[in-house]
């Protein structure tokens, strides 16, 4: 690990301030992936900015169906929260899959979504829910926020504070996950509401998490798993690694998808 300077400020608005202060540094959430990448020296930023005394960044609240969660709030949390699992029983289930106990235990929901990882849980409750992400500077929405691999609309010195997920009517988190870190290979966010449907996928995209919109209009016509016999997602635009080549992603978004919805139609 190399060297660094750490700050651990009391405010929001502290920490964008020495964030811009230091261009090279990065803010510190959970660390479940900043901290083994330093490890490792794939990374060495000049300074640490650890966001773990800012108090106003913890929490759930729900209010006018609408879930709203603080940026610090860690995993486990939203996993065993009462009022998630009421509201949306699907993304408490889906933290509930993240990891494993230690990781959940550490791991921030807005460390998760800031970090953007391709095979990461968080972003496909995000664009499948239409979630708001609220940070110190402005409120974006998912299908504005996530912009390729690892990479987000946020700027210099913006911070998440908040995500807020519309509870829907109906909504399932399938996941086909590498045993060995239960990252996903492939994760499917199905979610229904009125006559939309949104179709979120995770762990297969080249670009990251995407929109499958040939599913959302099948379901849309027929919410039932036999609307998607026939439909898939392209292969060409999957990621192919020594886990899964992309014709083997492609049938599981269809498979993953399919049983999302039986979950609940």
């Amino acid at each position: 690990m190399y060297e660094f300077a750490y700050h651990r400020p009391g405010s929001v608005s502290e920490a964008a301030a020495l964030a811009g202060d230091h261009a090279d540094g990065k803010l510190l959430a959970g660390g479940q992936t900043l901290l083994p990448t330093m490890k490792q020296r794939l990374a060495g930023p000049s300074d640490l900015i650890d966001l773990s005394r800012i108090d106003d960044l913890r929490g759930i609240e729900v209010k006018d169906g609408v879930v709203t969660i603080k940026a610090l709030t860690r995993h486990v949390t939203v996993a065993t929260s009462a009022e998630v699992k009421a509201a949306i029983p699907a993304l408490a289930e889906l933290a509930g899959m993240i990891g494993d106990p230690a990781v959940r235990n550490k791991g921030t929901i807005g460390g998760s979504v800031a970090n953007n990882d391709p095979a990461a849980d968080y972003p496909s409750a995000c664009l499948a829910l239409g979630a708001t992400i609220t940070t110190n500077k402005r409120a974006i929405k998912a299908d504005d926020f996530f912009k390729g691999l690892f990479e987000t609309a946020l700027e210099e010195g913006e911070i998440i504070t908040s995500i807020s997920f519309p509870a829907p009517e109906k909504a399932n988190y399938q996941k086909f996950r590498n045993p060995a870190s239960r990252y996903a290979l492939v994760g499917v966010f199905v979610a229904k509401t009125g006559g939309h449907v949104r179709v979120a996928v995770t762990g297969a995209g080249s670009k990251g998490v995407f929109r499958a919109k040939e599913f959302e209009a099948a379901l849309e016509a027929n919410f039932a798993p036999a609307a998607l016999d026939g439909k898939s997602v392209p292969a060409s635009g999957l990621n192919s690694d020594i886990h899964a080549d992309a014709e083997y992603r492609a049938h599981l978004i269809t498979v993953m998808a399919k049983r999302a919805v039986a979950a609940v139609a």
